[in-house]
């Protein structure tokens, strides 16, 4: 069973920017497809973005062209650069590894909370 151990949320004004880290273990991260989840409150758990062990990325269209998810396999570290930061960015950030839009693992860090507020 996956753990993770996500890092790097805070407080930010609009606009700003953020960098998220995630460091799994009891899994090699490098083998799967590695996604970063966020939930607001009140709403559900949704996928942000996805990367493949080669490197392909996906974005939900909420986040396009502000948000960036890499990893490093060495470090088996996945990050997600968040730039122009809007209010309704605003969640706890998890990652997870990722099937389909799926998460894979049932079990999830404590997350990192993001706040976007002026």
């Amino acid at each position: 069973q996956g753990r993770f151990v996500e890092s790097g949320g805070g407080l930010v004004q609009p606009g700003g920017s953020l960098r998220l880290s995630c460091a799994p273990s009891g899994i090699l991260a490098s083998a799967y497809t590695m996604g970063w989840f966020r939930q607001a409150p009140g709403k559900q758990r949704d996928l942000v973005a996805s990367i493949t062990s080669g490197g392909n990325t996906n974005y939900a269209d909420s986040v396009k062209g502000r948000f960036t998810i890499s990893r490093d396999n060495a470090k088996d570290t996945v990050y997600l650069q968040m730039n122009s930061l809007k209010p309704e960015d605003a969640a706890v950030y998890y990652c997870n590894a990722v099937s389909r839009t799926r998460p894979v693992f049932t079990s999830w860090g404590q997350g990192t909370q993001v706040t976007v507020s002026s």
